[in-house]
C-alpha cells in the first residue's frame, strides 16, 4: 500500500500544478490583450487629436 501511495501523491501534485499553470497562462494572456487594447485606444485618441488640431484654426493666429 505504501508503495502505491507516494506515486499517487506525486501524480496528483503534478496534475494540480498543471491546472494552476493553465490558469496563470490564461490570466497573463488576458492581461496582455487588455494592455494592447488600451494602447491602441490611446494611439487612436492621439491621432484624432492631431487631426483636429490640423483642421481647426489656432487661437494664436
Amino acid at each position: 500500500m505504501k508503495r502505491l501511495l507516494l506515486p499517487a501523491l506525486a501524480l496528483s501534485g503534478v496534475l494540480a500544478l498543471s491546472g494552476c499553470a493553465v490558469v496563470v497562462v490564461t490570466a497573463t494572456a488576458a492581461s496582455l490583450a487588455v494592455d494592447a487594447a488600451v494602447g491602441a485606444a490611446k494611439l487612436t485618441g492621439k491621432a484624432v487629436g492631431a487631426a483636429v488640431d490640423v483642421v481647426t484654426p489656432s487661437s494664436k493666429e
